[in-house]
């Protein structure tokens, strides 16, 4: 049986889920971890072939969600950043009874550049593809750099989840490969109109992945949520700065 590593601690009675993004594995939450366990019951979730959840292939979004959410308490609120964030909205999508809030940090419901749209231009996820079976470490190591590019912090930042990602066991090249596959082909921007749980998205305005106007025209797909961009920060606002991400994470939650 395959198994997937999950790990649950914390002092509140609450549950909140933690997804990580591409490449990486659940201890790039260790930042704020201590700041929200004394307020939440907190589930740190290495996703389906990524860290210390080996036994899995490359998958699609639905079958990644469909995994996590069986294992997953009946009901809690869950945040996702930029890849676990699309996980995180499928399982909002496919069982909104057992999420009572969502949080995507960095993430997009369409992370492709398209003809209106802001993103990842197609070619820069193919080429990282191509580089994948070419130089796996060093493509990953620039993946990571391009996260923290532009925070006042972005050295120490990319020396952080770097470390993260040498410290655990590496995902296998199929498996990145199926994750930049979602990354280039899903777009839930239509499906999420109809989430009425409460909903709250996260961005670095200095993000070079999910640039800072994908905010504002998801203010107006989906009015009913609401949006945060944290100033000096990039892709990953939880490790720049993990105070004030903490303090937007409590007012929602206490709220909501």
């Amino acid at each position: 049986m395959n198994r997937l590593y999950w790990q649950t601690f914390g002092e509140g009675d609450r549950d909140l889920v933690l997804l990580h993004g591409w490449g990486l594995n659940a201890e790039v939450w260790r930042y704020i971890a201590a700041r929200l366990a004394p307020h939440f019951r907190l589930h740190l979730v290495d996703l389906p072939g990524y860290g210390r959840s080996q036994d899995f292939g490359p998958m699609s979004l639905e079958e990644m969600a469909d995994i996590v959410l069986a294992a997953a308490p009946e009901k809690a609120a869950w945040l996702g950043w930029s890849l676990g964030g699309l996980v995180a909205s499928q399982i909002a999508l496919v069982a909104p009874d057992r999420v009572d809030a969502l949080i995507t940090v960095a993430s997009s419901p369409c992370f492709a550049a398209q003809d209106e749209w802001p993103g990842i231009r197609p070619e820069v996820l193919h080429g990282f593809e191509h580089q994948l079976s070419e130089d796996f470490q060093r493509t990953v190591e620039r993946f990571l750099a391009l996260q923290t590019l532009g925070s006042e912090s972005a050295r120490q930042d990319a020396r952080m989840l770097k470390a993260v990602v040498l410290d655990q066991p590496m995902p296998a090249v199929e498996v990145l490969n199926g994750g930049l596959e979602i990354l280039r082909q899903v777009d839930l921007r239509q499906p999420m109109r109809q989430l009425t749980m409460p909903f709250l998205r996260i961005y670095g305005a200095l993000d070079g992945l999910v640039p800072r106007r994908v905010a504002g025209l998801l203010d107006i797909i989906w009015p009913d949520s609401s949006s945060r961009v944290m100033e000096k920060a990039a892709h990953a606002p939880f490790v720049s700065h993990p105070d004030a991400f903490c303090e937007e994470i409590m007012r929602f939650l206490v709220t909501n």
